[in-house]
């Protein structure tokens, strides 16, 4: 993984460290937990975007973009595409979907979903088809 610091420190047991975090667009280098840290790494080098979820702006502290092939000195802009509280797998919804965006030319640097459990206690299920109701 990409650590590059211990930050501070979130609560009592919530330590903070900075990470780049990849997207098809390019990265963004933020404050993550050691949770949000695993759900990133996919185990081939580097971390993503995508499995993290949706990032607080306060805590993104720069992003790349390709496409301006530049590093900016702060947080990309948050696009939100939609809430569609769609079910897509037994006890699990899909509560919204979004897009991290350069600040400068509007290109998408990564994508995130944000997913919620009907059930905590409970296991998520087989994902549901287009077709299930």
């Amino acid at each position: 993984m990409q650590k590059h610091r211990i930050l501070r420190q979130e609560n009592h047991s919530n330590l903070l460290a900075q990470y780049t975090l990849h997207g098809s667009g390019g990265y963004i280098t933020a404050d993550l937990t050691e949770e949000q840290a695993k759900k990133a790494d996919l185990g081939v080098g580097k971390l993503f975007l995508a499995p993290v979820g949706k990032l607080e702006e306060s805590k993104m502290s720069k992003h790349y973009c390709k496409n301006c092939t530049v590093e900016f000195d702060k947080s990309p802009k948050i696009k939100l595409e939609e809430n569609p509280n769609e079910i897509v797998a037994d006890n699990l919804i899909l509560i919204e979907r979004g897009q991290y965006i350069c600040h400068k030319c509007n290109s998408i640097i990564g994508e995130y979903r944000v997913f919620k459990k009907q059930d905590e206690l409970v296991d998520v299920g087989k994902a549901r088809s287009n077709h299930e109701s």
